[in-house]
């Protein structure tokens, strides 16, 4: 009996720390999973910080445009005049109220390149215009024409090679306005095009 008992003991005691040591395993396996988790969140956390931050972006321009650019002799919207902004070149564009800063006949492109300052590609950033392309006569330049950039609108784009991926003879607008998104003023933002906005009358009803 007393051996009976001493082996009963005996299993009791190997069972206990086999228990025991699958215990540790688990726990070590948290540990594992818990620092793979708090190794990974910080990189996610920086790219949603660069997405939040290229959305915020100041569009703002110095009113200043290039040498050649002539005002426009008849535009459907004058300088001062109230528009509604139909455009959504970037967040709180469109819908936003509008004044109508400059008003100029050229010739407007969407084109896609790759910022001097490294980065992702822009594709169809809207728009270029005629002045602003490198070497450029007064000519509309045809979808695939690889150009210089001289805009400035946004960082990485001046001297940057492009592509042209569309182009129409039109009137493009200066404008200033305020997102819909809230935040400040974007003052001197270039450039909108004429079908890209809509009139606001004395009453500010929408046409």
């Amino acid at each position: 009996m007393k051996l009976e008992r001493a082996i009963v003991v005996f299993i009791a005691i190997i069972s206990l720390l086999a228990l025991t040591a699958c215990s540790g395993g688990n726990g070590e396996q948290n540990m594992y999973n818990n620092s793979t988790n708090v190794e990974t969140e910080p990189n996610k956390t920086e790219t949603e910080s660069e997405s939040e931050s290229h959305e915020g972006m100041n569009h703002s321009g110095s009113g200043e445009v290039p040498a050649g650019l002539k005002s426009a002799e008849n535009p459907t919207y004058e300088v001062g005049s109230k528009v509604i902004i139909r455009a959504d070149h970037m967040k709180g564009m469109k819908g936003a109220e509008a004044t109508i800063v400059g008003a100029f006949s050229t010739n407007a492109y969407a084109v896609s390149y790759t910022p001097t300052t490294g980065g992702v590609k822009v594709n169809n950033h809207k728009w270029v215009i005629q002045e602003e392309v490198g070497n450029a006569d007064s000519e509309l330049l045809e979808p695939g024409t690889e150009i210089t950039l001289e805009a400035d609108h946004m960082k990485g784009m001046k001297g940057a090679k492009a592509t042209i991926d569309s182009g129409e003879k039109t009137i493009v607008y200066m404008v200033d306005y305020t997102p819909t998104t809230g935040g400040e003023e974007v003052t001197n933002h270039k450039w909108v095009t004429e079908n890209e906005l809509s009139p606001l009358d004395k009453n500010n009803q929408v046409h």
